[in-house]
């Protein structure tokens, strides 16, 4: 009695299986998340980068403490620049500005803004940042048409020095490189 059960549950699960090896194999799940630790220029860890796909766009969530002395309690340019790179001491190994469309910089530019360009971040009197910004311009991976963080040679979110005036080129006036995130996927 036994080996006929047995032998009915074989049976019973044959079809089963013959019909999972002739699914087509499973597509690869898009990139909704990524992510990048954020260093400044000591090399030390001051924060994190998170960012999340939406239908129309990216949310990045940038938090951070213990951004030096002369960075705090004031405004600071931030940009998505074009390699996946933050090892250079003054940061500039991550390139220049994310921009296939070859628009000039500038939230607030009429000819603008480029794929690069986000909104000023505060740093407060402790060296704290605490700021969630979104934008439509990017995609984690390639989508729509927008270019990808996650390209073959990555991306990066750079901090500048000094506050972005959101119309003047190449960077707005925000000045040197002060931190630098690799973006990456999970």
């Amino acid at each position: 009695m036994l080996s006929r059960t047995l032998s009915l549950t074989a049976l019973l699960l044959l079809p089963v299986t013959a019909c999972a090896q002739d699914e087509a194999p499973a597509q690869p799940q898009a990139v909704d998340t990524a992510s990048g630790e954020l260093i400044i220029r000591d090399r030390s860890t001051a924060g994190h980068v998170s960012l999340r796909q939406g239908a129309e766009g990216v949310v990045i969530r940038i938090e951070a403490d213990g951004l030096p002395e002369d960075a705090r309690s004031q405004w600071h340019g931030a940009h998505l620049h074009s390699i996946g790179d933050c090892s250079s001491e003054d940061f500039t190994s991550s390139a220049g500005h994310i921009n296939p469309s070859g628009r000039q910089h500038g939230l607030l530019n009429p000819e603008g803004p480029d794929n690069a360009d986000l909104p000023n971040l505060w740093v407060d009197a402790t060296g704290s940042i605490r700021a969630e910004v979104y934008t439509t311009r990017v995609s984690l991976a390639d989508t729509d048409a927008l270019p990808a963080l996650l390209d073959a040679d990555g991306s990066a979110l750079v901090i500048h020095a000094g506050s972005d005036d959101q119309t003047s080129q190449p960077i707005g006036g925000a000045g040197a490189r002060i931190a630098c995130a690799v973006i990456t996927a999970p």
